[in-house]
């Protein structure tokens, strides 16, 4: 026999799932304040969503009266016409609860939709305003669980937990009230009975608590795994290491250990159940034999025994819910905390105050900077970062390695071999650039060589006010980048990386984000001009054939030129090209390098090179070694010289001038 659960059933599952030891969690000030304000739009609806409970509450109470009326006053006295009126007033009471409980679901989904909306776009918004720091730290899944489980489990304060706390405790104090009323001796041997229910709830609770906490971890495990494996990368790691059945003995054992702790769990649920069903038939069996007695004797009638038993079930469920109102609350508090934990993190770049746009026509760079990497306090959360070592990620040091999955494409970089490199941390207080001075006038190209780790990206990211200097400035336009609105300089600064992100939409999609109001023939003349034309006649679905995750389903070359059109269509009028013809066999950088002279003609171009071709067309080379300025001049200027530069020809450049 399952025990009546009244209206808390639902809550009741969910609240012996609950980790007990949030209740104990000490809450940031000011959050519970801020929750409020996130309430305040919709407190007229929560008003009406109160009502609706206070008046389901009193209903309970309401069947088990008119039971006792019917069975008193109409059966016992052989009246036909009262027993049919009470029985229809009885279906009355079964349709009005019916309708209550459509009104309050209707309320309670407005509300918690409306709340899950409002968080996660303030969230989304905030967390595109952070700087690419950020990024470069946070894991996405952290991420993406807080806008989904935290805002989810934060709307809940409004929605399952309100509701449950409200209509759990007036349904009790009703009932309790009403079943003195009726009978203060059955009501106390009820009552008496409560610890006994409880005790099942407190200790299989904490059981479940600690079984669904590492339940969520094995799941959680797992989702990440099967991540890893199908995204394009992992599953050509797979495929080139021929681990297939590795795989999936590895993905079968951590299946299995989910299907054993959600075994565990139900089981788990089910003795909670089975021992909360045996309470409650044992009360019931004392309500029925004591009340019996009492009937005999006629202190009581027989419908009010009647109306007891009804009334037990409407009583020990709430009950039981209540005993974890605590730890529902403070799971809805904690997961508004997390929420909020976001939301305060200040964005490392902002506009200042008064900030103005750059000017029009073309123009001038100007660096003069010291550069660190902010402390990791600064730019993200602990809880998002999955360390905790202190110290910061230097995007710049990819230059001989892969782009990692933080989505940081900007400050990625590939090496001319296509070795993979890892990614070094720095201490925040380790200065990376010192002193570096440089100018160039529009029209002009400026190309950085350097070995690996020099420096030149993170120079490189300065100028697109990806960062900004410890100290120094970076002028475009003689205007101080700090000065200057982020939108505008984005859109006067175009930016190619080696390895160029596509998201996975169509071609015409990943075009348009430079540019969305450009139009057919637009985008068709930003193909042409980056050489990528014909991959049309090639392609499936012409502009609208989807390019697959991070642009898989192009070749290196042809995932390069989409990059490079897409600048093309944007037509910035600073150019800055992290080597953006790296991965082009020598036809198509021919091909795309004459694209990007016309492109570059009248702009300014900041070029990281390493290819021989493009240092050679370079007005000023500039050598950087450790963050310093070694050398800088022409081609032939700095071979002559026999420095730091023609070594690096002799061992970059040399092979491709043979």
């Amino acid at each position: 026999m399952g025990p009546p659960m009244g209206g808390g059933g639902g809550r009741l599952v969910r609240s012996i799932h609950q980790d007990d030891s949030v209740k104990d969690h000490r809450l940031t000030p000011g959050t519970t304040g801020r929750v409020l304000g996130y309430a305040r739009p919709y407190r007229a609806q929560i008003l009406w969503f109160l009502s609706l409970l206070v008046v389901g509450a009193l209903l309970t109470v309401a069947t088990p009266l008119l039971l006792q009326r019917i069975i008193d006053d109409g059966v016992a006295a052989g009246d036909r016409g009262l027993v049919i009126g009470l029985a229809g007033l009885v279906a009355a009471v079964a349709i009005a609860e019916a309708g209550l409980t459509l009104l309050e679901r209707w309320f309670s989904a407005r509300i918690g939709e409306g709340l899950i909306y409002d968080l996660r776009t303030d969230v989304f918004a905030h967390v595109q305003r952070q700087s690419i720091a950020f990024f470069t730290r946070s894991q996405t899944g952290s991420l993406v669980t807080r806008l989904n489980s935290d805002v989810i489990g934060a709307q809940r304060a409004f929605t399952s937990t309100l509701s449950g706390v409200v209509s759990n405790l007036i349904s009790v104090v009703v009932v309790v009230v009403t079943m003195l009323a009726l009978s203060w001796q059955i009501t106390v041997l009820a009552l008496a009975i409560v610890p006994l229910l409880l005790l099942p709830g407190r200790r299989v609770g904490r059981r479940l608590a600690a079984l669904n906490r590492r339940g969520m971890e094995l799941n959680a495990d797992l989702g990440t795994r099967m991540t890893e494996r199908f995204n394009v990368g992992g599953a050509l790691l797979v495929k080139l290491f021929g681990t297939p059945a590795r795989e999936e003995r590895e993905f079968a054992d951590r299946a299995a250990a989910v299907r054993d702790i959600g075994v565990r769990t139900a089981m788990s649920s089910r003795v909670f159940f089975a021992a909360l069903g045996a309470m409650v038939s044992l009360a019931t069996a004392l309500v029925y034999g004591v009340g019996g007695v009492l009937a005999i004797d006629e202190v009581v009638t027989v419908g009010t025994l009647v109306a007891f038993a009804g009334l037990l079930g409407r009583l020990y469920g709430p009950v039981t819910a209540l005993t974890n109102v605590q730890v529902d609350v403070m799971s809805a508090l904690v997961s508004f905390e997390r929420v909020f934990e976001v939301l305060d993190l200040e964005p490392l770049l902002t506009d200042a105050d008064g900030a103005v746009d750059l000017p029009d026509g073309p123009l001038s760079v100007e660096l003069d900077v010291h550069f660190s990497y902010p402390d990791p306090d600064r730019v993200s959360l602990a809880s998002l970062d999955g360390t905790d070592t202190g110290a910061a990620v230097e995007p710049d040091a990819p230059e001989d390695g892969t782009s990692s999955d933080h989505g940081a494409s900007a400050t990625d970089a590939v090496a001319e071999d296509g070795e993979t490199g890892a990614v070094r941390l720095r201490r925040p207080d380790e200065e990376v650039l010192h002193g570096i001075s440089l100018q160039v006038e529009p029209g002009r190209m400026l190309a950085l060589v350097g070995p690996s780790g020099a420096g030149k990206t993170t120079l490189s990211t300065l100028v697109a006010r990806l960062y900004d200097p410890t100290s120094g400035t970076v002028r475009v336009g003689g205007v101080d980048l700090r000065r200057a609105r982020q939108e505008s300089v984005h859109a006067a600064v175009g930016v190619v990386t080696q390895d160029a992100h596509l998201f996975h939409d169509t071609l015409r999609a990943n075009l348009l984000y430079a540019r969305p109001e450009a139009g057919e023939e637009d985008l068709l003349a930003a193909l042409r001009a980056a050489h990528v034309a014909p991959l049309l006649g090639r392609l499936p679905d012409g502009l609208d054939t989807v390019v697959g995750d991070r642009g898989h389903r192009l070749s290196g070359g042809e995932k390069q030129r989409v990059a490079i059109a897409r600048l093309l269509l944007r037509s910035p009028r600073v150019v800055v090209l992290d080597e953006a013809t790296a991965h082009l066999d020598s036809e198509s950088e021919a091909a795309v390098q004459r694209a990007l002279d016309s492109a570059m003609a009248g702009r300014t171009s900041i070029v990281i090179a390493h290819r021989l071709s493009t240092v050679r067309r370079a007005d000023e080379i500039v050598v950087l070694d450790a963050g310093r300025i070694r050398e800088r001049g022409t081609h032939a200027d700095l071979l002559a010289a026999g420095g730091l530069y023609a070594e690096l020809y002799e061992r970059q450049f040399a092979t491709q001038d043979a």
